[in-house]
């Protein structure tokens, strides 16, 4: 009997983590049925790096931009040079960006401005935006509603764990939710009622590895073959077989990822 399919929406296969199996990590995801794999750049000094892994591996695709709690430290992205990185075939999504006023507070107005950068971004290449949100929901409703209302674009809350507040203003736009690690934790029962009220069709899972392994690997590096363990876990939540459950994200993925479900070697 075939595995059934999904798809690793948000991992990082750049990092040192990987470095000295990363063929192995790959061959292992699309063995336990991860088909494909979105790997992300979080500072656009390393696009190259993250680049050449989406077009050594036929599995991964890759998306770029500034991540928050490096906003501050890095150059300040541009619309121009987003929009230039996108033109590449496997580049499907902008990000990630968004907002963490956990540990990065004191850079919130540099973090607003990136975030705008990279929204302008995806309104103008209809890629889809990927957005980091920690401690910053009022913020990140208020940034991301107004530019929606000014022109629609398309967006992933990833690794989704903030407010059904929150939640609920992304579904309202259109938006996706991500389904992590996290959300398979025991004590997540909140998170994962958040997640069963809103749309299965709106609905999407993710490693983000090497961060946040569900059980029964947490506490040890994530992998994108780890996304069955937090699907198994979301299929419970919606009440749906594993099989129904991986077919419905990865028609999810398809619909938002556009560029990735059209894209053949």
């Amino acid at each position: 009997m075939s595995i059934p399919q999904i798809v690793d929406s948000h991992c990082h296969l750049d990092f040192p983590d990987f470095d000295e199996e990363r063929a192995d990590v790959i061959d292992r995801a699309v063995t336990a049925g991860v088909a494909r794999m979105v790997t992300i750049c979080t500072k656009l000094r390393l696009e190259p790096q993250v680049r050449a892994i989406a077009e050594t591996y036929a599995p991964v695709f890759y998306a770029a931009g500034t991540h928050p709690m490096s906003a501050a430290d890095e150059p300040l992205a541009t619309v121009d040079e987003l929009v230039a990185m996108s033109q590449h075939p496997k580049f499907v999504g902008i990000g990630e960006s968004g907002l963490d006023y956990h540990y990065t507070s004191e850079s919130a107005e540099i973090q607003k401005q990136s975030l705008r950068i990279h929204i302008q971004a995806a309104q103008e290449t209809s890629l889809p935006l990927i957005i980091h949100n920690r401690a910053s929901d009022d913020d990140m409703i208020d940034i991301l509603s107004t530019a929606h209302a000014q022109k629609p674009y398309s967006c992933v809350m990833h690794c989704f764990s903030s407010s059904a507040e929150l939640a609920r203003a992304a579904i309202d736009l259109g938006f996706y939710l991500s389904m992590s690690g996290i959300a398979a934790f025991p004590k997540s029962t909140e998170l994962r009622d958040i997640f069963a009220a809103a749309p299965v069709d709106r609905i999407l899972v993710e490693t983000d590895s090497p961060y946040l392994a569900p059980p029964p690997h947490r506490g040890k590096r994530n992998e994108p073959a780890y996304t069955a363990h937090t699907a198994k876990i979301g299929a419970e939540a919606f009440g749906l077989s594993y099989e129904d459950f991986a077919a419905q994200t990865t028609e999810n993925f398809d619909r938002l990822f556009s560029k990735a479900a059209g894209w053949s070697a």
